[in-house]
């Protein structure tokens, strides 16, 4: 399963720009289910733009994906190269939309962005996935172009 980290400030619905977080809610997510793992509640921000980005990245280091509603140039570089995928959801997508579209992903064919990530997170996962030989649904690709992936 898959540790995913969602920007929020009630629990349902990704609202929250990744500077301005004071809330990551961290979800297991696999084909077969998913659950809330645990709430992360953030200290008030550093007065230095380093530090701020770096207690945010602390919070979420364990998780393959990131969603947010918003990210600035610098902190987006920073999760990438620490092996998170950023994806950018519109103010207010639920987060149990979100959940439901990743799980019929990791149950059908991953595209190359998400089957890298379940190769350093998630290798059994992976495995699964490609043991089924199903394919993703068109519906399925577009869902990760549009959330901000590379189908």
């Amino acid at each position: 399963m898959l540790r995913v980290a969602f920007a929020t400030s009630d629990g349902s619905v990704v609202d929250q720009h990744f500077g301005w977080c004071t809330r990551f809610d961290v979800y297991q997510i696999g084909a077969e289910g998913a659950k809330l793992s645990e709430t992360r509640l953030l200290l008030p921000d550093a007065d230095d733009e380093f530090d701020k980005i770096e207690g945010r990245l602390a919070s979420v280091r364990d998780c393959a994906i990131l969603n947010i509603c918003e990210i600035g140039g610098a902190a987006a570089a920073r999760v990438v190269s620490s092996g998170i995928h950023p994806m950018k959801w519109a103010p207010g997508t639920p987060v149990r939309e979100i959940v439901v579209r990743l799980q019929a992903v990791l149950a059908g064919n991953p595209p190359p962005w998400l089957r890298k990530t379940l190769l350093k997170h998630d290798p059994a996962t992976l495995a699964a996935a490609a043991a089924t030989g199903e394919s993703a649904s068109a519906g399925e690709n577009s869902w990760i172009r549009w959330a901000g992936g590379e189908a």
